[in-house]
């Protein structure tokens, strides 16, 4: 097994027009566990994510034209349009996944335009407006924004058809909630099938339509490909956590995952969360199996560049002390080079300072861990245990190969052989590999359980935030000797 077998399918294939679904028998090799690339074609309408934000600044500078003297300071008028579409973005009122209703999210709108005339009102060249004119750009603002709101929803009512969907979940779940969905055509979705187990489909005995019911991965891409689905609905959390790795596969293939709670109402104890709603009265929350990948950008290489550069600066002495008792202690080769599997399973040359001579390739590709040898020099032992033979590897993070917080990268031979006995082991190179991690600070180093070591990373991935990198990173220099290495 090579390092391409962890590599995630192409995003954003295009599929075929709407038709029937076909659950025909393999013609050829059973598929993967991942989504093949489908054939060309048609994908299925999409909505425009342009209309609303230029309703949104057109609303803005009528109300800013209410404002006397607001001509003299169109600056201020379009920074008021951008805040207010910044604010709105952040709220999820540009999502293009499900047409909305304007008086639903009419409150959010107006909450949004009143902070930006606030700050208008506080900050701006314009001040002090008096109250009446305030109030009244306010007025002009939400009444503009409001009604280009509802045409462009109304517009979009009127030529969205039901977006063909695939339930995944138990039969004996996934069938009631299938019929319900077809009984509320307006509910704007409808299911072409059910994806679930094949062992399910023996025990499962749930009520509704005769769907086809897909219990392969294959049969799952044929119907996704042959019915242009853009839409999955997950029926239950047990399903969502069960599923995982083809819920992925169908995120990336360009469908919008919903998790519908089918059997479980929260009985007015549960919080907001993104996205959350009701699809023909069932409990219902966008999903983002792609976790922190789609949040992952500048901010984390800017802080990856600033931090590795001014570390080598400040490290160069102890880089050359070390390499200078290495190269008199224990001969040439002071860097020790070796193959490692980064992100989307792209292989790279991991830098390390050289603590233990392997006897062959072989063993340096295939033997777990020499931390505990007791052929190594105290030198080395003291290089181990103080994690100083890592500090090379900040050279790997200036040039773009690894990050300086992320799961660690490993080798192609135990990606492999732990891709195969743990399913999540390749989720965890969905986001560039690190010299620390959230399974490092909680001691999962050296020779520990891969199984909790997986489920910190792809916690890490899921939950992936900027400041949660800087408190990793605070709180590895604050361990950074330890008494074993990694």
């Amino acid at each position: 097994m090579t390092a391409e077998s962890t590599v995630p399918p192409p995003a954003g294939q295009p599929r075929a027009a709407e038709r029937a679904v076909s659950v025909l028998a393999p013609r050829g090799p059973a598929a993967g566990r991942r989504l093949p690339a489908g054939p060309r074609g048609r994908r299925p309408r999409r909505i425009s994510p342009v209309p609303l934000p230029l309703v949104d600044g057109g609303a803005a500078l009528l109300g800013g034209l209410v404002v006397p003297g607001a001509v003299r300071y169109p600056l201020v008028i379009a920074l008021l349009a951008l805040g207010v579409m910044g604010l709105n973005r952040r709220a999820c009122l540009y999502d293009t996944s499900l047409v909305r209703g304007v008086l639903d999210e009419l409150p959010a709108v107006c909450g949004r335009i009143a902070v930006g005339w606030a700050a208008v009102a506080a900050l701006s060249p314009l001040r002090p407006l008096p109250l009446t004119v305030l109030v009244g750009a306010f007025a002009v603002h939400c009444t503009a924004a409001f009604a280009g709101r509802a045409a462009v929803h109304g517009r979009r009512a009127r030529r969205r058809r039901p977006s063909p969907a695939l339930v995944v979940g138990p039969v004996s779940a996934a069938r009631p909630v299938a019929a319900a969905l077809l009984r509320q055509p307006g509910c704007g979705v409808r299911p072409v099938g059910l994806v679930t187990d094949p062992l399910d489909v023996l025990t499962g005995d749930g009520d509704g339509p005769e769907l086809p019911v897909l219990t392969t991965d294959q049969e799952t891409h044929r119907a996704v490909i042959q019915n242009g689905v853009a839409t999955v609905l997950v029926v239950g959390t047990a399903t969502r956590v069960e599923r995982t790795a083809l819920l992925r596969d169908l995120a990336t293939y360009g469908c919008v995952l919903w998790e519908l709670d089918a059997d479980s109402p929260s009985y007015g104890l549960g919080g907001r969360r993104e996205g959350a709603g009701h699809l023909a009265g069932f409990s219902r929350r966008l999903l983002s199996p792609d976790g922190g990948r789609r949040r992952v950008g500048v901010g984390k290489r800017v802080l990856d560049m600033v931090l590795s550069g001014s570390l080598l600066l400040l490290v160069c002495p102890v880089l050359l002390v070390c390499a200078v008792v290495l190269r008199v202690m224990d001969g040439p080769g002071v860097v020790f080079r070796q193959e490692r599997i980064g992100k989307h399973g792209r292989p790279f040359t991991l830098l390390k300072f050289r603590t233990h001579r392997p006897a062959s390739a072989h063993e340096a590709a295939t033997r777990w861990s020499v931390a505990n040898e007791q052929e190594m020099s105290r030198f080395c032992q003291f290089l181990r245990r103080t994690s100083l033979d890592e500090l090379p590897q900040l050279w790997n993070v200036c040039r773009g190969d690894m990050s300086l917080v992320g799961p660690r990268p490993e080798r192609p031979y135990f990606v492999a052989k732990f891709s195969q006995t743990y399913p999540y082991y390749p989720e965890r190179h969905r986001m560039p590999t690190g010299i620390t991690g959230l399974s490092q600070i909680h001691g999962l180093r050296g020779d520990t359980s891969i199984e909790d070591r997986c489920r910190f990373d792809n916690a890490y991935i899921d939950n992936w935030s900027l400041w949660q990198d800087i408190c990793i990173l605070v709180r590895t220099a604050i361990l950074f000797v330890r008494p074993t290495g990694s």
